[in-house]
């Protein structure tokens, strides 16, 4: 299932995820993305979808770069490990996108980019 998803888009999360992303729910663009939210069972999700601590492999449409991520939590990032915080703008933008889905996202310094989920590498729920 391809194609562009819209930045307004509904995200799918466990409500696991749900309950401890909650807790950093100060973050605006977070809070926003989480009132949006399709908060299913661990076992619904599907399995092609991001989840938190999935490795994702994604390709960004601006530059061509296609780069293995491991989406986590703020106290486990670890760039150098490629551990992306959800709060991160690449983090935050894969997050709940399936295999093959494109998102345009907007980034700190001004631009918007296209950034598209090649290949789910791992993910950690048992549907």
């Amino acid at each position: 299932m391809g194609g562009f998803v819209p930045r307004n888009r509904t995200i799918i999360i466990s409500k696991d995820d749900f309950t401890r992303l909650h807790a950093l729910i100060g973050h605006t663009r977070l809070a926003t993305e989480l009132q949006r939210a399709a908060v299913l069972d661990r076992e619904c999700v599907p399995p092609n979808v991001v989840t938190m601590n999935s490795k994702v492999r994604f390709e960004d449409g601006s530059t061509g770069e296609i780069r293995d991520v491991t989406i986590v939590f703020p106290a486990d990032a670890d760039p150098s490990r490629a551990k992306v915080s959800v709060l991160a703008t690449v983090g935050m933008a894969l997050l709940g996108l399936s295999e093959g889905q494109t998102v345009l996202w907007p980034f700190p310094d001004g631009t918007t980019r296209s950034l598209r989920v090649v290949k789910l590498l791992y993910q950690p729920e048992p549907g």
